[in-house]
């Protein structure tokens, strides 16, 4: 049976209640529960047990030193002129988290995944948006156009399996990997 997967980068409860303490209580948007809030790496899809299986190998493989990664900012996402996320940015230039994020692309070409082939931004998305105007995000983004954070320290991912739900996905963290 396949699961429904995905690569994260986990962060400190003290950053996650920084964020769920700014929400501002608008109608349509939904703000994430705190063990929701993390870095996606790389959203797998649905992979079946003998691809899951070389993933876990080829990801248990990967070596890395830990990292410190700013959270600033905050931003939306936006389709066909909705907003559907909101985010805190992780600033630019981490050779480390792009190297993190480019090892984990080789694992899953080496299991027989597809390759999302989007480029990558990194991000944290902490809200998603159903049917909300841009005008009633923009506020909310103004304010925290300052936002910042702190710096956190990167010592490992981790593989999810992801179940949707609808108060959004519940989580089981499948495979957890520590820098080196």
């Amino acid at each position: 049976m396949s699961k429904r997967l995905f690569v994260a980068i986990d962060l400190p409860e003290s950053v996650t209640s920084i964020i769920a303490e700014m929400n501002p209580h608008i109608p349509g948007v939904r703000w994430l529960r705190g063990e929701q809030i993390h870095l996606t790496v790389s959203f797998l899809g649905n992979v079946g047990p003998i691809a899951e299986e070389t993933l876990r190998e080829k990801l248990t493989a990967i070596h890395f030193v830990p990292f410190f990664m700013p959270i600033v900012g905050v931003g939306t996402f936006s389709t066909k002129g909705k907003p559907n996320v909101i985010w805190a940015g992780v600033g630019n230039g981490h050779p480390q988290l792009f190297h993190v994020y480019k090892r984990v692309q080789e694992a899953a070409l080496a299991s027989g995944l597809e390759p999302d082939l989007r480029a990558w931004h990194p991000h944290i998305t902490f809200a998603r948006c159903r049917d909300v105007a841009p005008h009633e995000i923009r506020p909310f983004v103004k304010e925290h156009a300052e936002f910042d954070a702190g710096l956190v320290r990167v010592e490992s991912f981790a593989l999810y399996s992801s179940i949707p739900g609808p108060l959004g996905s519940a989580y089981t963290r499948e495979l957890e990997v520590r820098a080196a």
